[in-house]
């Protein structure tokens, strides 16, 4: 992944120049160049890596973006955070994104005491 993504970097900065783009994914191959990709060029391109790569389910750009609302919720973002770089205006809009990685979930339940050393019933 982090090779195709370097391979893309280049790409960009051959097509776009040192300037670029604000936006990740734009139109290296296809006119107007630099712009943002349109959402049927990121379905297509989507499309033919996860055929390229093997992969036995589909995978699509709305599973990219749940995986990085999710990653910056991980990462100790806040919900108005994933709102906002998720470009959604509505405050519950990033709730179906926040999908809590396991790990966290067992460190939230490892934070709670046990009822019995509340009481001081700890057994023995």
């Amino acid at each position: 992944m982090v090779q195709a993504f370097d391979q893309y970097v280049d790409e960009r900065h051959e097509v776009l120049g040192a300037g670029g783009s604000d936006f990740l994914l734009v139109n290296l191959f296809r006119e107007p160049l630099g712009a943002p990709m349109p959402p049927d060029a990121l379905g297509e391109l989507f499309e033919r890596l996860s055929q390229r790569a093997g992969l036995s389910r589909k995978v699509g750009p709305h599973m990219a973006r749940r995986a990085f609302g999710s990653n910056v919720a991980d990462a100790g973002g806040s919900a108005d955070e994933v709102q906002a770089l998720l470009g959604q205006t509505h405050p519950e809009s990033p709730r179906p994104y926040l999908i809590p990685d396991r790990a966290r979930l067992r460190e939230a339940i490892e934070r709670v005491p046990s009822p019995r050393s509340l009481h001081g019933t700890v057994e023995k």
